[in-house]
This record gives structure tokens, sequence and C-alpha cells, in this order.
């Protein structure tokens, strides 16, 4: 890069944008814990109080943060039916997380949520309103959902494997270390399920999520048990 490009980016402007955009790259390389003040403005070529001009402190950064995450997200389509709009919305918001592994302890904390976070929100519930749902089954379809979202994509993140590979090697190495025989149904998920040719370990979160998606109907309220 020529010297003159070079000044060029450090003359660019600071804006609460930037910063928010530094702040995502820094924590999807270090996590969030490392998102301090003075490690997003070095990235940026400032001083650590040169952020105060556009963002209130780290707090108004994890909200700006997240309301960037969410609008990552897809919001339902409405030319569709509304499992297959809560089927894609579900997908987008997935990989949206896997992209932003520090997001999913993030995303419902915030107690001043930003305009994508809102239209997000606002729209899943418009499309389920829209397919018949009562206000009550609204929330508890949208619940459900996001728990199983949210829950099968920590698990899917901290799993200590990616890919087939890696997957068969660790696979391996715990059933060497086993005692023969003394977890026979371990071994035989193992063996006969998660070892088999083009497994992918991905493949179960569009089985859970039809699942849960088949069970519920908006004309039939579901009575907890007592």
């Amino acid at each position: 890069m020529s010297q003159m490009s070079q000044a060029g980016k450090a003359r660019a402007p600071l804006s609460r944008e930037r910063v928010i955009r530094t702040a995502v790259a820094v924590a999807d390389e270090k996590g969030s814990a490392a998102l301090t003040m003075r490690a997003i403005a070095e990235p940026l070529g400032v001083e650590a109080m040169s952020l105060y001009h556009h963002v209130a402190g780290r707090e108004d950064i994890l909200d700006g943060m997240v309301d960037a995450v969410f609008a990552e997200i897809d919001l339902p389509p409405r030319d569709t039916d509304w499992r297959s709009a809560m089927r894609h919305r579900a997908d987008s918001a997935r990989a949206a997380i896997r992209r932003h592994p520090w997001a999913v302890a993030l995303m419902d904390s915030r107690t001043r949520p930003g305009p994508a976070t809102l239209r997000h929100h606002d729209a899943v519930i418009g499309a389920l309103r829209g397919a018949g749902f009562s206000v009550p089954m609204a929330a508890h379809a949208v619940s459900l959902i996001d728990s199983y979202l949210y829950g099968f994509v920590l698990q899917e993140l901290s799993l200590p494997f990616k890919g087939g590979a890696e997957l068969e090697e660790v696979a391996t190495a715990i059933l060497n270390d086993m005692p023969a025989d003394a977890y026979p149904h371990l071994t035989e998920l193992a063996t006969e399920h998660a070892l088999k040719p083009g497994y992918d370990y991905a493949d179960e979160f569009p089985y859970g999520l039809t699942l849960i998606l088949e069970a519920l109907h908006p004309d039939e309220p579901r009575t907890p048990p007592a």
C-alpha cells in the first residue's frame, strides 16, 4: 500500500459505524472478553478516548454490535408459508451467529435494542401473527424456536472437531480409550452413525427444527402440564 493510500486510510473520519464495525472484527478474532476501548481504538489508529465522541462506552458498543448481527439475519420471507419463513430465518440466524460466535450470549441481553434488533423481532412475531397465531402462541413459538436455535449453535461451536476428518480422529481416539464393552450404546452410536461416511453434525439442525415447526399449530393452543 502506498504512503498516499495509507495516509488516506488514516484520515478516514471516525464514526459510530466504524467503531462498531471494528469492535465486531475484534470480537470475531479474540472474543468479547477482549473487547476493551483500547483494543477497539488500536486498529482504528486512534486513542481510546477518541471513541467517546461517537459511543457512550462499552455497553453502547455492545448494543451496536448486537444490532449489527441482527442486521445480517434475513427477515422471514412474506411470500411463503409460515413454516418455510421460520426455517429460512432460523437458517440465516444460525449462519450469522456462526460468523460471530460471541454474539449468542449477548443477543437477548440488551436493554437498549437497536433498530435492526427491533425490526427483526417484530417481523418474526408478525409472520406468526399473520399465520393465525394468537399473541400467547406466537410468544410460545418464538421462545421454543430460539431456545433450540441458540442452544444448538452453542453446542455446535463447542464441539472439539470441525468436519468429518476431525470428527473421525476425535471419535476414534475416544473409542480407543474406552474400556472394551463398557459403554455399548456410545460405541454403537459412534460406529453406526457418527462415523458413517457422509455424516455431518450440522445435519442435526434441520432435523430438530423440522420437529419443532411441525409440532407448532396456530389453531391449537397447548396447555402446559400441571
